[in-house]
């Protein structure tokens, strides 16, 4: 994707955030979803992972393989002439390494933010450590730097949707 084009969409979705109400970012799961939250006035789309993985027959959960998730979200991207951010679960790799890699694909392909998120889809650690998350997020702005794209990083965290009973003692913890 042109570097100047991304930078004008990367622009546009900040000030987005920069509104004294809250906007509605509409989550596309194909083309024509897309295209119809552009047509019907959406200044901005985000993608589902969720949505792009069942409707290409996975669960959820990264169990789709990262290049048709990626190839979805290039004609996602493609298809439409606003910023689109991408549902990249935490990341499709298990080291850093691999989801820097993956994100620079998400950059290259016109994305100009992620969801990352925490979770690791282990019961018995659901949660990934707080210090992976950080170089992993500190590596991504890296990476989006060096390529002189910047990125909207969302990083999500999944205590309280995975309900793993740690909430409510962090919870009490930051409340003292």
């Amino acid at each position: 994707m042109n570097n100047e084009k991304q930078l004008l969409k990367f622009q546009t979705f900040q000030q987005l955030h920069k509104r004294p109400y809250t906007f509605v970012l509409p989550n596309a799961w194909d083309v024509i979803s897309a295209k119809i939250f552009e047509k019907n006035g959406f200044p901005a789309i985000a993608t589902t992972s969720a949505g792009i993985a069942m409707s290409l027959g996975y669960n959820d959960g990264e169990k789709i393989p990262f290049e048709q998730m990626l190839g979805a979200v290039k004609r996602i991207i493609n298809s439409v002439n606003i910023p689109v951010s991408v549902d990249l679960e935490s990341g499709y790799g298990r080291s850093t390494n691999e989801v820097v890699d993956n994100t620079r694909q998400i950059i290259l392909a016109g994305g100009i933010g992620i969801n990352l998120e925490d979770g690791t889809g282990d019961l018995d650690s659901p949660i990934l450590d707080v210090s992976l998350q950080v170089e992993k997020i500190s590596e991504i702005r890296l990476l989006s730097k060096s390529l002189k794209a910047p990125l909207f990083i969302n990083a999500r965290t999944d205590l309280y949707w995975l309900n793993t009973g740690e909430s409510g003692s962090k919870t009490s913890r930051s409340h003292q």
